[in-house]
C-alpha cells in the first residue's frame, strides 16, 4: 500500500483557508507529510444564521461543490486520509465521508448540530461555549451519545475566539496540539 497521506480541508462560510484554524491546520498536516486539498465554495448564501431553510441550502451547496472538487481523487492511492472542516464545512465533510464510505479521521471545528446526523465514528470536535451558531447543550449531548470527544472553550465564539487576544492564541495552540495528537494516534 502507498505511504501517501491526504488531508482535505473544508471551509466555513466566510471562514476560509487563510483564517487561523484552517491556516494552522494546513501547516500542521503538511508538517506531518500530508498532501492537502482545500475545498472552496462559490455562490454561498449569506446571513443564514437562524434560517433553517437557508442553512439547509448552504449545507447542500457545500456538499455538492465538495463532491465536484473531490470527484477525481483516487482514495486507494493514500494510506491515510484526514478530513478537517469548519462549521458548514464539517457538515459537508461528514456527509461526504458517509456517502462515500471513506475510512478517515475527521476534525470538526465549531460544528453545527446537523453535523452530528451522519453517524460518524472517528471524529474529534472543538467548540466555544459562546458560539451563537450552535446550541451547546444539544452539541454536547449529541457528541456524548456518539462518543465524539468534544473540547469546549470558555468564551469562545464561532471562531473559537474571545476579546482576549492572548487567550485566543492559547486556544489556537491547544486546538492544534490536540488536532496533531489525534491525527498521529494510530
Amino acid at each position: 500500500m502507498s505511504e501517501k497521506k491526504l488531508a482535505i480541508l473544508f471551509p466555513g462560510i466566510g471562514y476560509h483557508k487563510d483564517k487561523p484554524l484552517l491556516y494552522y491546520a494546513t501547516k500542521l498536516v503538511r508538517s506531518l507529510g500530508y498532501e492537502t486539498i482545500h475545498i472552496e465554495y462559490r455562490s454561498m448564501p449569506q446571513k443564514i444564521r437562524g434560517d433553517v431553510a437557508m442553512m439547509q441550502k448552504a449545507a447542500e451547496l457545500a456538499f455538492v461543490q465538495s463532491e465536484e472538487q473531490l470527484a477525481e481523487v483516487d482514495w486507494d492511492a493514500f494510506s491515510e486520509v484526514v478530513f478537517i472542516g469548519k462549521s458548514i464545512g464539517a457538515v459537508a465533510l461528514a456527509r461526504y465521508v458517509q456517502a462515500h464510505e471513506i475510512c478517515a479521521k475527521q476534525v470538526w471545528y465549531t460544528p453545527v448540530e446537523v453535523t452530528f446526523g451522519f453517524g460518524d465514528r472517528d471524529v474529534i470536535a472543538f467548540i466555544g461555549d459562546a458560539d451563537p451558531w450552535s446550541d451547546l447543550n444539544v452539541v454536547r449531548a449529541m457528541a456524548g451519545e456518539q462518543g465524539i470527544p468534544l473540547d469546549i472553550y470558555p468564551g469562545g465564539n464561532h471562531s473559537l475566539e474571545c476579546e482576549d487576544v492572548s487567550r485566543n492564541i492559547e486556544v489556537l495552540a491547544d486546538v492544534m496540539k490536540k488536532t496533531k495528537a489525534y491525527i498521529i494516534d494510530k
